[in-house]
């Protein structure tokens, strides 16, 4: 009896079946969920799917995922002189634009990003045809198993939903993403780890469902002038139920009396509990509470749409981009390659939306010499212009003072200028 108790009711449950001689199926859903999900104190049942509906874990989740899914990922090829992208290599079309037959590089990116989120890595196999990567097919991260073989390499084993069986995967066809990790292979799953603070917010938000489904009303005392029997008590209850459920004026004997009882979920800290949940959740993705539609607590980032952006950036996005690219280094280029190659998110996508930061983007580029016109032309899919338009400028303002008018004919001199100015006025006068 004193291990049943101890032992987690998904075990326990497996434990009977196979007693039974019933086999446990992979697509059982519930019951490899109610297994697998995390051990907290409030004794909710933290999974995925469970996590993932409280909104602010969706919203986080949502928010690096789908941002980072609708940047271009490109793939660069490094010249002697400057990076150009490598359209011709079977992998940028992968990357950038379809990595398989059933989904867009929008819909994978942000798959791929959500796996390393919610299960702390991201799995993909790679299918090669004639030694090149054909198609990458991303794998669902809580059916991936691995272990590590005598010769140290790693030996890929995944539960295949569709054909039921479970199949070895060789670790040159893999494509493994770990999170946050501490050990370079396992990535840490905020779900499981954050297990306390997840299902503790839906401790709060099942409190709060009961509070505002009872009319936000406990129940209430009914007073009598005289003691009652055990059986009298039961009418009682029984009658106050009744109406209560089906609606009714009540009806007491005399002397008794109704006395309601209300609570006020402020005071009961049912709201501030919710909004701390809401941050806690936020610290586990590290994203800024305001980002998720939060506002309780301003932002330490600054008060300008400019300041939050680049923190987001900095803080939340990059490590991510830093993250997956020098997994693709790692993962699909060869040693060769690698040399010679290279994949990153082209985080200017972030600017498509915001005319002015564009603007002001691309008037800094050309003026600095960086970016020719046709060249930031070409960014807003416009045709180039060609001659001038194509040749780096920059302004003169900042020459050293012995340099100004080094390069310039005399006789278009600003003292030159002036004096044939000025000859012109007098004539005019006369």
């Amino acid at each position: 009896m004193t291990e049943i108790k101890t032992t987690p009711p998904g075990r326990v449950k497996s434990a009977l079946l196979n007693w039974l001689g019933v086999p446990i199926a992979l697509t059982n859903g519930a019951f490899w969920a109610e297994w697998i999900s995390a051990n907290n104190i409030s004794g909710k049942k933290v999974t995925v799917n469970s996590a993932l509906q409280l909104s602010a874990a969706w919203a986080c989740v949502r928010l690096i995922s789908e941002t980072l899914s609708t940047l271009p990922m490109n793939l660069y090829r490094d010249t002697s002189s400057n990076k150009v992208i490598a359209k011709d290599h079977q992998l940028y079309s992968l990357l950038h634009t379809q990595p398989n037959a059933d989904m867009t590089a929008v819909v994978f990116w942000q798959a791929y990003v959500a796996s390393m989120l919610l299960w702390g890595a991201a799995y993909v196999e790679l299918r090669i045809s004639g030694g090149v990567i054909t198609s990458l097919e991303l794998l669902l991260p809580n059916r991936v198993t691995f272990r590590r073989l005598e010769a140290g390499a790693v030996q890929w084993k995944y539960d295949d939903p569709i054909t039921r069986r479970q199949r070895t995967i060789p670790e040159s066809y893999m494509w493994h993403t770990p999170a946050f990790t501490i050990d370079g292979l396992n990535g840490l799953s905020p779900i499981t780890m954050g297990a306390n603070v997840f299902g503790g917010a839906m401790a709060a938000d099942e409190a709060s469902a009961n509070t505002f489904k009872n009319g936000m009303k406990s129940s209430g005392l009914v007073t009598m002038d005289a003691p009652l029997k055990p059986d009298q008590r039961e009418d009682i209850r029984n009658h106050i139920k009744s109406v209560s459920d089906s609606g009714g004026v009540m009806v007491l004997e005399k002397g008794a009396g109704f006395e309601q009882l209300h609570m006020n979920p402020q005071d009961a800290e049912l709201l501030s509990t919710r909004a701390f949940n809401v941050e806690e959740i936020c610290r586990w993705f590290r994203v800024p509470p305001f980002m998720v539609g939060h506002s309780d607590k301003s932002t330490t980032w600054g008060t300008g749409i400019e300041s939050q952006m680049i923190g987001f950036v900095t803080f939340v996005l990059r490590p991510w981009c830093v993250r997956i690219e020098q997994s693709i280094r790692k993962s699909l280029l060869t040693p060769i390659e690698r040399m010679e190659y290279s994949a990153e998110f082209a985080l200017e996508g972030l600017l498509r939306g915001d005319s002015a930061a564009r603007a002001a983007f691309y008037s800094s580029m050309t003026q600095n010499g960086v970016m020719s016109r046709d060249e930031c032309r070409k960014l807003e899919n416009l045709p180039p212009m060609g001659g001038n338009a194509a040749v780096l400028t920059v302004q003169s303002n900042l020459l050293p003072i012995d340099k100004l008018g080094v390069g310039i004919d005399t006789g278009t001199t600003a003292k030159n200028a002036l004096n044939d100015w000025l000859d012109n006025a007098a004539k005019g006068d006369q």
